[in-house]
Parts: C-alpha cells; structure tokens; sequence
C-alpha cells in the first residue's frame, strides 16, 4: 500500500483506515430505504444529493455483531474504483476518528497467521502507541471472493 491521507474508523474498539481519495463525504447516519430480500450487508438505499446511493453495513461485511446506529455513527459516501468504474456507495461505520498520513515505512503488509483467513481486504497495518490500524482495499472488500456487490 502507497504513503498518503487515510480515514480512520472505528468498529467497536478495532480501528480501520481507508484512503481519502475515494472518500466523497462522511454523513450523519440516518435510516436507510430497506430493499425487499436484499442480502444481509446491504441496508438499503439512502438518498445522497437527489442519487440513490446503496448503504453497505460494514460490520455485516466483517463479519462482526450488529449494532445500533447511535449519535456517533457516520455514512462515509465513497467513490471506489472497480473493474474500470466508479462504483459509488455509503459504509456505515461505528464513528469517525480523523484523517492521518501514514508513511510507506509505517505501513506493514498484512499479517500471515499460518491458517486461511479472509485477509483478502486488509492492504496493510500501522502500529500505533494504543494498537493496529488495519488498512483496507476498498475495492477487494467490495468485491472479493464472495463477490458483496456485482461489478459486471
């Protein structure tokens, strides 16, 4: 993973970082509309500047428990690159920490454990004074081995 600006988040106490470059805006979480028979990680749809934007929950993607959506909780809107598209859609996330630069010397490749793992969407890992920042490939993450959304 390339040096630059990340956005950090947090998921119970676990503190993930994406790039800001695909961040578009982060928003107060508000209720999505629910999609009949959608798949357990899609919440719905949310309207975002008059586009029907796919609100993906990003613990159901992780698989971490549910939780509910408090004062703190955010939609960070992003614009992720796949397959030669943007694909455009809102990551609920516990709360929003800052934005931070990591060096190319901080950030570490991800962890091999010895076992099979979905690590598939971890780009890298920073350490930092209280614990790990786990960095993710957005575009892995949205379409990885369980293929979360089409990209044809």
């Amino acid at each position: 993973m390339q040096a630059g600006d990340f956005v950090t988040l947090a998921l119970g106490k676990e503190v993930f970082a994406m790039p800001v470059a695909y961040v578009r805006e982060i928003l107060d979480y508000r209720a999505p509309f629910k999609i009949p028979e959608g798949p357990d990680y899609l919440l719905g749809l949310i309207d975002v500047r008059g586009r029907g934007t796919p609100m993906i929950d990003l613990r159901a993607r992780l698989g971490l428990a549910p939780t509910v959506p408090d004062g703190a909780t955010r939609i960070l809107v992003l614009d992720v690159p796949v397959n030669g598209r943007l694909l455009g859609l809102g990551l609920v996330a516990d709360r929003v920490i800052e934005v931070v630069s990591f060096t190319a010397e901080e950030i570490e490749g991800a962890p091999e454990i010895g076992v099979a793992w979905h690590s598939d969407y971890i780009a890298g890992v920073v350490r930092r004074e209280d614990g790990f920042v786990v960095l993710f490939d957005l575009p892995q993450l949205l379409t990885g081995s369980e293929t979360l959304l089409a990209t044809t």
